[in-house]
């Protein structure tokens, strides 16, 4: 499994220029808003020390003999539970609650749409909950729900079994734990009844706790290497006089280290509870079917008879400025602000909301006009949660070490404070920060799974309804009542930014306590359910009978699938073709800002009216380029595809190219490419690549430095970009795949004339990376200095088609080394047994048209386990050479496999990558499927055949990068 944390679903701010993707990292860097986003289980990794583990390791004995007792007694300590029916509550807009005698509360969301079914349980406990000395608790309870029951000993292999996209995530409020599975019956008992099993069944155990507990310190630790993201739980530290939404949910490192398995125990027995959760069933499934399953698992669970102490900590008014400073190692100076707003179910929380769009929406924020386009910051972001209980409003700006930081903190405070009289919001701001809200919302709204989610955090917030009340209140929004906000809220005794200073007067901001809620949603309905797509099969054979292909003009091929979708969605994608080796060697600065470029106007429109144009016509586009390659992804609604796609065509024609904005783009490419320089997640894998990849400077695949390539993103002009799109951009040769709600003949009619006589006569050849097996191994050891994660990356190439059943074998032993997730050797060993790391993972990725096939390790640590962590994964890699794998190994394997391949071909998008790159390849679906049959045939003379074939640990190429010459040295 592959997740990380990500920005939440509130944030607005400019668009951060990433260059992750050129050396492949986007799947595995770590995300900015670390400190104020939801804490994913499952991710990248861990270390322990020795007085961690002894200090958990110690409390096993005595705690297991408390678990005896406790169950031995508890039947005096419970209200019983009834076998009556669900009851029903209410339903809105498609969505229908219901509630067991024993408080368990239900909401089913049926989609015909997807073949898959989503089972959410959400338990309404966060580190809102934490008492002292239990910073973190609801976080490492979280995982320690992954390390099973009596029924299910092992969570993460049986989940993975299933094929399921699994996880849990903590937050504030609540604490999630969820799998999305092949839609069937079976899936849905499986899933009801595990959930129900491990809310009150978890083992909880000493020796766990010893394990994971190292894990969760890693992932702290993890946090710690992001000087922006520590700064930010700084802020909201210092914010915060007693609430605990001024604590992060990761906890702190001596809790952490510390916790008494005991004290965990009693934890989870005071708020795992069946009248204090919420079981969430998304997708394809039958209702009646879902509410007896749900019903048959949860139903018995008995009640405790002590209820549970409500939360009444308020904080106290407002009355004076705040400053904290941060000092670190580190090559970007960051400025922030936090001012207190109301919770998310208060009238005033939608329009600070979209005052957060209004402060740093790019291109047309405040703070990105008078801050990022003046060169006073690189990237600013503006961010608004909505909690339970009053929260922050948060505003960042990334500036530049050659700048002046107090010149930035200046004009920040002076946009956020001073401004509202001098220039009052206009309603033209509001309506595009509705509008954008509104577009995201809905946009999201089209996958079912995660709607599961997002109702989770609402329902958390005191009322699931909340996720519509809040839609409504975004459309009546006016201007009047967001620059009341911004002047309420906004001012200087109610700022978090740094020290305290003294002022002459009092001047007390109270924020308002949360609402009644039964008040507030008294009677409310809702409105229809948005409109059902089609029961989709995905088959690859049965999507390979409805795939319209065919010439689209010039060069170009197309590849449609036409089908109903959950609010009419289509996703596009379009790639151009162009150049080749020779003439793009020295343009390659120009090649990579020339999609970036393009998506910021046309000749007819600027980038602000682009970005409306979208915004008005609910389309998500991106544009992109990289070494001969143009590549446009849309998202959209089928009632405007025709405009939709005739704005691509004016992008791909006549983009503005203006050197404004040509110098933006560079600045914040540049800074994000400084601030990499000591991030270990970056430079590992690039010294990696640059060793298997031996090309001389004048060759166009010659991997740079970091400095090298900032000097190619600084000496590129906007003359070479220009010509650039003139002289090679053309339908000489690209592909489109569209799939969803659409009429093939329209889309068809609507690309040739756009594409019709956009011609070059520079040719296209395509450039080749063809396989170095016999790269000899290396290792090497980098530092990053200040960091407190390391992270290793590992690589070796093959010769290898992906056609060849040996791709298929090999991708089934990776897959059990691992490619599974929580549930593979690596993770078994590396992770659940000794603690080293939070996430460690191995992948197989071919390159078809190179006969190319990638084997890739990775892991993150801290530094102290260097040497055991490399120790460790030499060891699990030659016990697989050796005694290769089992029948009971590779038929978990291929199901698990098969079943997650199955899901990815649920997603529009992906489906549209997927034709994309068989059209790319000169293949077809009826490709994949010959590969799921090799999978389906291989046997365990196969795979072990083919692992000790390629998989060759002395030709590792392998690298850590970590702060490891300052580490304490040994007593």
């Amino acid at each position: 499994m592959n997740r990380h944390v990500s920005p939440p679903r509130s944030w607005s701010h400019s668009s951060r220029i990433c260059v992750a993707a050129r050396s492949g990292l986007a799947p595995i860097l770590i995300g900015l808003a670390f400190a104020v986003s939801p804490i994913v289980f499952a991710a990248d990794v861990s270390s322990s020390t020795d007085d961690g583990a002894t200090a958990a390791a110690t409390e096993t004995e005595t705690t297991e003999t408390s678990q005896t007792s406790d169950s031995t007694t508890a039947k005096d300590d419970h209200v019983a539970a009834t076998d009556s029916l669900p009851k029903m509550l209410r339903s809105v807009e498609g969505i229908s609650q219901y509630e067991l005698d024993n408080g368990v509360q239900i909401l089913l969301f049926p989609d015909e749409s997807k073949e898959v079914v989503t089972v959410n349980m959400t338990v309404f406990v966060g580190s809102r909950h934490e008492g002292y000395g239990e910073a973190g608790m609801a976080h490492l309870l979280e995982h320690m729900l992954f390390k099973g029951t009596p029924t299910h000993p092992e969570v993460p292999k049986v989940l993975t079994q299933r094929g399921a996209r699994f996880n849990g995530t903590t937050w504030m409020d609540r604490t999630n734990y969820y799998e999305t599975l092949p839609a069937s019956e079976d899936n849905l008992e499986f899933a009801v009844n595990l959930e129900a099993d491990r809310l009150v069944n978890s083992f909880i155990r000493g020796e766990d706790l010893a394990s994971e507990m190292t894990v969760v310190r890693n992932e702290f630790e993890r946090g710690e290497n992001s000087p922006t993201r520590v700064l930010m739980q700084r802020i909201e530290s210092a914010a915060f006089d007693w609430h605990n939404y001024g604590k992060s949910t990761i906890g702190n490192r001596s809790d952490i280290e510390r916790v008494p398995v005991v004290k965990l125990r009693n934890f989870y027995r005071k708020f795992y509870r069946p009248d204090n959760v919420m079981v969430i069933v998304a997708g394809k499934f039958d209702p009646d079917h879902a509410l007896a399953t749900i019903q048959n698992a949860f139903g018995p669970l008995p009640v405790p008879s002590k209820p549970i102490d409500e939360t009444y900590t308020v904080e106290p008014a407002k009355d004076g400025e705040r400053t904290v400073v941060l000092r670190r190692v580190g090559d970007i100076q960051c400025v922030g602000t936090a001012y207190h707003i109301p919770a998310g179910s208060h009238p005033d929380y939608a329009a600070a909301k979209a005052l957060t769009v209004v402060l740093g929406d790019e291109p047309s924020g405040r703070l990105y006009k008078e801050m990022v386009e003046t060169e006073i910051a690189s990237s600013v972001y503006a961010m608004a949660f909505g909690f339970r209980e009053p929260v922050l409003l948060m505003c960042m700006a990334e500036v530049p070490v050659d700048q002046s930081l107090e010149q930035a903190r200046t004009k920040l405070l002076d946009i956020l404070e001073d401004s509202w009289d001098k220039q009052p919001i206009t309603d033209a701001e509001v309506e595009r920060a509705k509008a954008q809200i509104l577009k995201q919302r809905e946009m999201a709204s089209a996958d079912t799974d995660k709607i599961a989610v997002t109702l989770s955090d609402w329902a958390a917030q005191g009322d699931w309804r909340l996720y519509f009340l809040y839609r409504d209140a975004v459309e009546a929004l006016t201007a009047d009542q967001v620059r009341e906000v911004a002047k309420k809220y906004l001012v200087r005794n109610n700022r978090t930014v740094g020290l305290f200073i003294p002022s002459d007067e009092s001047d007390r901001v109270s924020i308002p306590e949360s609402p009644d809620l039964n008040i507030l949603l008294k009677d409310y309905k809702g409105r229809a359910a948005v409109a059902a797509g089609e029961s989709f099969d995905p088959d690859p054979m049965v999507i390979e009978k409805r795939v319209l292909r065919g010439d689209l003009v010039g060069g170009m091929t197309y590849a449609l699938l036409p089908k109903r979708t959950r609010g009419d969605s289509v996703s596009l994608k379009l790639t151009v073709r162009f150049g080749t080796p020779d003439t793009l060697k020295d343009r390659m600065g120009a090649v990579e800002m020339l999609g970036l470029l393009m998506a910021r106007g046309t000749t007819e429109m600027t980038y602000q009216e682009l970005q409306d144009e979208y915004t008005r016509l609910k389309a998500d586009v991106s544009v992109y380029t990289l070494m001969g390659l143009l590549q446009i992804e849309v998202k959209t609604k089928q009632e405007n595809l025709d405009e939709v796609i005739a704005l691509v065509g004016d992008v791909l024609k006549t983009p503005r190219l203006d050197d404004t904005e040509l110098e933006l783009i560079r600045r914040q490419i540049i800074t994000s490419l400084q601030q990499s320089q000591s991030e270990p997640s970056v430079v590992a894998p690039r010294h990696v690549r640059r060793t298997l990849s031996p090309y001389t400077k004048d060759d166009i695949r010659y991997v740079m430095t970091i400095d090298e390539e900032i000097t190619m993103y600084e000496e590129a002009t906007i003359e070479q970009i220009r010509e650039l799109h003139a002289d090679y951009l053309g339908n000489q040769a690209g592909e489109l795949s569209v799939v969803g709600n659409f009429e093939p003949a329209d889309v068809l009619k609507a690309f040739q004339s756009e594409l019709e006589g956009w011609t070059t006569d520079q040719p296209y050849v395509r450039i080749d990376r063809p396989a170095h097996p016999d790269t000899p191994g290396h290792f090497e050891a980098l530092e990053t200095p200040d960091k407190s994660n390391a992270f290793m990356y590992s690589s070796q190439q093959y010769a290898l088609s992906d056609l060849d059943p040996e791709y298929a074998a090999l991708t089934l032993g990776n897959f059990i080394l691992g490619g599974g997730s929580l549930s593979s050797r690596l993770a078994d060993r590396v992770r659940q047994q000794e603690g080293l790391s939070y996430g460690v993972r191995s992948g197989v990725s071919p390159r078809p048209k190179d006969n190319r096939v990638d084997l890739t390790i990775y892991a993150i640590t801290n530094p102290a386990n260097k040497d055991k962590l490399l120790k460790v994964i030499r060891e699990e890699i030659d016990r697989l050479i050796a005694e290769g794998v089992t029948q009971e190994e590779l038929d978990a394997a291929k199901q698990s496999y098969l079943q997650a391949a199955r899901i990815s071909r649920t997603g529009d998008p992906a489906l549209a990558s997927m034709l994309l790159m068989a059209m790319f390849t000169d293949r077809t679906l009826a490709d994949v499927a010959k590969h799921e049959q090799q999978i389906q045939d291989a046997t365990v003379e196969d795979v072990n055949a083919a692992i000790r074939k390629f998989i060759n640990p002395d030709k590792l190429v392998t690298a850590i990068a970590g702060d490891f010459a300052n580490l304490p040295k040994p007593e």
